[in-house]
């Protein structure tokens, strides 16, 4: 087993870092994406692995950081619908509640993705823009 805290699967989720408080309330307006982060740990300080979902599936390369709280840091890159995606991703491990336990606090990371090129939107003609920033988190799944 990996000494890595960071290495399985996790349900991941990132958001438009919007201030409006009158948006959707189900958070699709506010939802940058979803699908599945799975971590791998080629060395002691290399992350690896993919991140997609619907449609969509990136390749993962990167470090973590041990410290406190842990850090992990990659690039996903991947060929989506014939044109290059690029999204680079910082989280750190949330630490572990003194007054928690293993049944009530499921791990998790917090951070921070950003577009680092541009590429198609969904709708025809449109073009999602580089440097947009969304915050994520992903929690471990069983």
């Amino acid at each position: 087993m990996s000494d890595n805290p960071f290495v399985g699967s996790w349900s991941y989720r990132s958001f438009l870092n919007d201030p409006d408080l009158n948006k959707d309330t189900n958070m699709n307006q506010l939802l940058f994406g979803d699908g599945t982060l799975v971590i791998t740990a080629p060395s002691s300080v290399e992350v690896g692995g993919t991140i997609g979902g619907d449609g969509w599936s990136l390749d993962l390369h990167g470090s973590i950081g041990y410290g406190s709280p842990a850090q992990v840091r990659f690039q996903g890159k991947g060929i989506v619908n014939g044109e290059e995606w690029i999204y680079d991703y910082i989280g750190w491990l949330v630490p572990v509640w003194p007054n928690s336990t293993d049944i009530l606090q499921t791990p998790a990371i917090v951070g921070s993705v950003t577009r680092t090129i541009p590429h198609s939107g969904s709708k025809p003609g449109t073009v999602n823009p580089a440097g947009v920033v969304a915050s994520f988190y992903a929690v471990r799944q069983p």
